[in-house]
This record gives C-alpha cells, structure tokens and sequence, in this order.
C-alpha cells in the first residue's frame, strides 16, 4: 500500500465500468495505492468527466452499454490526448484487446482481474502518461522559439541540443552535425532552416555518399554543355538550386579529395565554377553537414581535409543516439504509433 495522501497524489485514475461492485472495488484499490480516482457507470458519463478531471489513465471496461470501451478509447483519446487508456475485458477477448490497441489503447486486462496485474500496469500507465504531458509542455515550451516538429526527446541532453538549434538557427554560421545514423540529422537541418532568416528560400538537400565522384562534383557545382559526355545540355548544381537558403550535405565524409577542394572554396569565397566551365558564379548558400564519422579521425588518415574540416565545424551540434536517453523511448513509441 501506498501511503500518499491525495493532496499529493501518485496520479489521476478515471474507472469506467457498469458494474458497480467491480467499479467500487478499483476505486477502493487505487484510492488506496495513492492515486486521485474517480469513477463513471458509462461510456458517456466518461466523456464528460474527461473535460474537467484530466486524469493520467482511464481504466474502462470494454463491454458497457450505449459508449463501449472501443468507443471511448476512440474518442476519450481526442478529447485527453496526454491520457493513458487501458481496457478491462471480461470475454478475454484478444481480438477486442487487439482492437483497443490499434485505437491507441495502452494495454488490456482480463476479467476477473488479477489486482497484482492491475496496480503494476496503472503505475506504468500514469508514468507514460506524465512523459507525454511533459514532452508536450517541453514543445510547447521549444516552439516559442524552435519549430522542432518530428524532433521528439525530453532527455537533457535533447534539451541541451534544441536551445543550441535555436541559437545556431539565427545565425548564418556552418553547422556540422554529428551523430550515429538514424539519429535525425536531416531533421535537425531542416528545423535549422525552418527557424532561420533563409526559411521562406529553398532547403536543398545532397546524399554525399550515394554519388560517384564524377557525379557529386557535377550535382553539387553544376555543369556546362558539352562538359563531359552525356551534357548535352547546360545545368545548375545545388548550390545554385539552393540560393538564398540551406544546403544540407549529407554524410559530407564521403566527399572525395577532389571534391573538398571545390566545397573548400566555395565555404572560403562563396563562388565557385561549373563543371567545364569558365565563368564564376557566385550565391548566397548557408551549408548544415552531417556525419557519422569523426572527421578528426578521417582528419589524420589523410581522408578528408584538415582546413575544410574547420571550414564546416564552426558550429557542433552533438546528436545522442536512443541507447543514451532511453527515457525517450515511450515518447517516440508514442509518436510514432
């Protein structure tokens, strides 16, 4: 037994269920447990509660008259979108648990209830129910400053890296981001973008790894009729395509040597020549990379450019894999489901 007092409770329980011994009895039980509970005979009367009582989980029957339980997962899920949802079955009905679940049902019981089972999945619940509810008041919080959509994590560390975007995105400084893959690199460019003075002009975006060396030099600088076999016709690169706002180079390890030179350049100068071409052309391009190498290693194997190394890491953004905020998992389980 839990001897907390409801002046401060473990949590907020909404019990839901037609029979009102067995609803009696959960609310005994939690009550108990600590938590602030209160109950509805119905579907119904449980739509209404969750306008003015908020609570962390809704524990419901499945089989109720008039608002059954799939019903009220359906819509108690818009009306308490941060609320956790588990379902009571007295059919043991895996199809009727299966399909609370898809509805966004957090997870089932089976009548009559093992209580042991019935505290445990409560308290889970009402923890992931709190991530939610402060994931949402951290973005909420971030958005006044950083449109960080699909960038989910409430870990220090995510919040360490988000106040960092925020500031970095006011400016026009190179940005290496850094990061195992997987780990949202693309998104964090982009956020940068979209939060900075360049975000009503073009995001372009180059997979530095996907391309051979001849190809890459052309994709990002462009080329000139006639510049090689097949240029049949002159085209713009990139750089060109992204004038005024962000290139995002991806992997930017990969660039081969020949390559590093130009891109060096350009980082220096802001001009560079197309492919089998003369004239200069000049834009205004910010560039964000991205790695999952070290590059002082790739530095010291001779692989990549000590100079263009400095050019692009004016700015290091750090990226945590999931192993190393695994608090976040539930909101991602979340978001993503």
């Amino acid at each position: 037994m839990n001897a907390n007092s409801t002046d401060n409770p473990r949590g907020r329980i909404l019990v839901v269920d037609d029979e009102a011994s067995a609803r009696s009895a959960l609310q005994q039980l939690l009550t108990l447990e600590g938590y602030e509970v209160e109950a509805a005979a119905d579907g119904r009367a449980a739509l209404l509660k969750l306008a003015t009582f908020e609570p962390d989980v809704v524990l419901t029957d499945l089989k109720m008259p008039g608002i059954d339980g799939l019903t009220l997962v359906e819509q108690g899920r818009v009306e308490s979108p941060h609320s956790a949802f588990l379902v009571m079955t007295a059919f043991g009905s895996v199809d009727s648990a299966v399909a609370a679940i898809r509805l966004g049902a957090e997870n089932y019981l089976t009548k009559p209830l093992d209580m042991d089972a019935v505290t445990v999945l409560v308290e889970r619940a009402v923890e992931h129910a709190r991530l939610r509810r402060d994931s949402a008041r951290l973005r909420e919080q971030l958005g006044q400053r950083l449109d960080a959509r699909n960038l989910i994590g409430d870990h220090p560390t995510m919040q360490r890296l988000f106040k960092t975007m925020a500031q970095v995105a006011k400016s026009n400084a190179t940005v290496l981001v850094h990061g195992e893959t997987g780990t949202g690199k693309e998104l964090i460019a982009a956020a940068i973008h979209r939060n900075s003075p360049r975000s009503e002009q073009p995001f372009v975006k180059l997979n530095c790894a996907a391309l051979a060396e001849s190809v890459l030099e052309s994709e990002l600088f462009g080329h000139e009729r006639g510049a090689f076999t097949g240029a049949l016709q002159k085209r713009r690169g990139r750089f060109e395509s992204a004038h005024g706002g962000t290139l995002f180079l991806d992997e930017v390890s990969e660039i081969p040597m020949s390559v590093q030179v130009k891109l060096l350049r350009f980082l220096q100068e802001k001009d560079f020549e197309r492919v089998g071409g003369n004239e200069t052309v000049r834009v205004n391009v910010r560039v964000v990379a991205a790695t999952n190498r070290d590059l002082l290693n790739a530095v010291e194997d001779g692989t990549f450019r000590e100079d263009l190394y400095y050019r692009l890491n004016v700015v290091q953004l750090e990226v945590p894999p999931l192993r190393v905020r695994r608090t976040d998992i539930p909101l991602l389980a979340h978001h993503f489901l």
